[in-house]
């Protein structure tokens, strides 16, 4: 079975960068808590990497539906820029290009049905 390889593993490295951005950003959210500043805007940058990895997998896993896989990286890597950093942007760049080729993806055909002309004598001979 053909599958997106190149979107999905693409996909997988930048939800790993997206994800790391996203712990730096709940740490800084953890030295604000210090002050007294609680907020949970700074977890969702880990929410954002968990759910970008796993579009990553499902893009590798279940091909069918590799438009909707897509669509949901393109939209996480535009997400994770202001929650994650953008995963130091090469998690963004990563995510987004893995997205557009998941996006784009056509499967290749399998084989090729051709029809024979068929020669029908006329009608009462």
């Amino acid at each position: 079975m053909a599958r997106p390889i190149a979107a999905g593993v693409l996909t997988l490295l930048g939800g790993f960068f997206i994800l790391l951005g996203g712990v730096v950003f709940a740490l800084i959210g953890a030295v604000f808590a210090v002050f007294g500043f609680v907020s949970g805007i700074f977890l969702l940058g880990l929410i954002v990497g968990l759910v970008t990895l796993l579009v990553g997998v499902l893009m590798l896993a279940v091909p069918s539906g590799h438009t909707a896989w897509g669509a949901i990286a393109v939209v996480l890597a535009i997400v994770s820029l202001p929650v994650a950093l953008g995963g130091f942007l090469i998690g963004f760049l990563l995510t987004l290009i893995g997205g557009l080729l998941a996006f784009a993806w056509k499967r290749p055909v399998d084989r090729v049905l051709t029809v024979e002309g068929r020669v029908v004598p006329p009608p009462g001979k």
